[in-house]
């Protein structure tokens, strides 16, 4: 019985996972990173290029559009079942970005999407990029700066705690600023970084701001009431139109 109970909540974890996924791939900016993103890798028709962190594949299926074999790699099985599903045509393995099933040399370009905060040790993946590219080949990293965050809020300072709360729960909540620095060390040439910021003031997006008071709550940093002060005023600000988040996203490229 525990272990059926374990599958059902493992399966509402990516079904949740999927809806907020889906909803920030719909928004405006992230369809002009995704786009910026290719025209970065600078695509050659009918090279492999590898979406590193693909979750449910839409990047995949975009760069296979535009007449590349694109391959998604990801080390969830249950993300790639329903990439699988949306995207029967296209190729998806499962793997870590630190260790990816592809020979020395053989790729063209290789693309990562808000993956390299969430690991430990984002220069290995880097590395691990390094070997699979081809020289000469493209690599693109894409993620947002966890810890640079900016909320309206009344309480500046309780903003600030809850955001950094937040971001110190990740692997490397810093690692979009880090993005030159990281590709330099790892033997990278032509190394450019842009910064592009999302501004959000539509009410959907106070889903994010739970996603950061809760975690923040759980890890002690603020208090309940703290946590729910917060939200509600949130709220209040949505009601009145007067909601606004702004997140900072960087966007790094090189050749090997």
């Amino acid at each position: 019985m525990f272990k059926n109970q374990e599958v059902v909540e493992e399966h509402r974890d990516t079904e949740a996972l999927l809806a907020v996924l889906d909803a920030a791939d719909q928004m405006p900016i992230a369809n002009r990173l995704r786009a910026r993103s290719y025209e970065l890798l600078s695509l050659v028709q009918g090279s492999t290029f590898v979406d590193v962190g693909c979750g449910a594949g839409r990047a995949v299926a975009e760069l296979n559009e535009r007449g590349v074999h694109a391959v998604g790699v990801d080390p969830d099985a249950r993300m790639l079942a329903v990439a699988r599903e949306r995207w029967s045509q296209a190729e998806f393995r499962e793997a870590r970005a630190e260790k990816l099933p592809f020979a020395d040399g053989s790729v063209h370009g290789y693309r990562a999407d808000k993956v390299l905060h969430a690991l430990q040790e984002p220069e290995r993946a880097v590395a691990e990029a390094r070997r699979v590219l081809r020289p000469g080949g493209r690599i693109v990293l894409v993620g947002q700066d966890w810890d640079a965050i900016m909320i309206d809020s009344d309480d500046a300072a309780l903003t600030r705690t809850i955001v950094h709360a937040r971001a110190d729960l990740l692997g490397m909540p810093r690692a979009g600023r880090q993005y030159r620095s990281l590709l330099l060390a790892g033997g990278f040439d032509d190394v450019t970084v842009e910064a592009h910021t999302g501004v959000f003031t539509d009410p959907t997006m106070l889903s994010l701001v739970t996603r950061l008071a809760e975690p923040a709550c759980a890890s002690g940093a603020v208090g309940r009431d703290q946590a729910d002060e917060w939200l509600a005023e949130q709220r209040r600000r949505a009601e009145a139109n007067c909601f606004l988040i702004a997140i900072p996203f960087f966007v790094a490229s090189a050749s090997a």
